[in-house]
């Protein structure tokens, strides 16, 4: 039985020194297909030479965050010409994209202090939505501190196939996102604490998807994560629902497949 890790960034710096050992215990625990997000467009051309150097593993998606780099290590709100060179990049490789991602809302105070911040963030989200839709593709979406808001605004512009990955929201927003027909994912993260117990319990197990966001989110806040570790959410998720991690493995990954079916395709293709 396979695994598909929903969410991770494995075009990060932080895997540029040891990657090839990084690829191989993640094959080694069986997971088969990675969707690899990115948070700006400097990242876009890394991920696409990841594809090619791991054709039947690595499956892209191009996305500018919520939160782009500041001075230093800084982080700051984004801003529509943050989007100015990605859109053409999304239309010039769509054969290639398996979801727009990682894209969405981050409301953050610290991050998004005024109304200016919010509503910037917000255009960017809409405009990538748009894009998404065009495209046909899924998205594969941050909403920190905007659950509700960010479940509200992809149900009012239509768009029926979204992962919100690292849902932290209430139980009833999550349950919204469920009636719409999303999916939600969680990173080894969650086994730190009993805090997202409850929300992972009503999430019907149809509607949940396995994650790591490798290098951030592990079991130690300290240590980089890993896609490997995507057994450890498997598990957590299985202790909470009282399955076996085989039955969680084996839904999430027919969920993952139905949420990015060119993901699966486009292994297909390969082998």
């Amino acid at each position: 039985m396979d695994y598909v890790d929903c969410h991770c960034h494995v075009s990060a710096r932080e895997f540029e020194e040891d990657l090839e050992d990084v690829i191989q215990r993640t094959r080694d625990v069986g997971v088969k297909t990675l969707v690899a997000v990115t948070e700006e467009v400097g990242e876009f051309d890394r991920v696409l030479q990841l594809q090619d150097r791991y054709p039947n593993l690595v499956a892209p998606c191009f996305g500018i965050h919520p939160l782009q780099a500041g001075g230093g290590s800084e982080q700051r709100s984004v801003k529509l010409q943050d989007l100015d060179a990605a859109l053409p990049m999304f239309y010039k490789h769509r054969e290639r994209l398996v979801a727009i991602g990682e894209i969405g809302l981050d409301f953050t105070p610290w991050f998004a202090p005024t109304e200016q911040d919010r509503d910037d963030q917000m255009n960017v989200f809409i405009k990538q939505l748009n894009v998404a839709k065009e495209l046909q593709l899924p998205v594969n979406v941050h909403s920190r501190s905007a659950a509700k808001v960010t479940i509200e605004t992809m149900r009012e512009q239509g768009i029926s196939r979204a992962l919100l990955h690292n849902f932290a929201g209430k139980p009833s927003v999550a349950l919204e996102g469920v009636k719409a027909g999303y999916f939600f994912s969680f990173p080894p993260a969650v086994c730190r604490n009993r805090q997202r117990d409850k929300l992972i319990k009503q999430i019907p197990l149809e509607h949940i998807c396995l994650e790591t966001d490798s290098p951030a989110l592990g079991l130690d806040k300290h240590v980089r994560n890993e896609p490997r570790n995507i057994v450890l959410s498997c598990q957590h998720i299985a202790d909470i629902k009282g399955l076996s991690p085989q039955t969680v493995q084996l839904v999430t990954t027919q969920n993952a497949y139905r949420l990015f079916p060119s993901a699966n395709t486009h292994i297909s293709e390969v082998v």
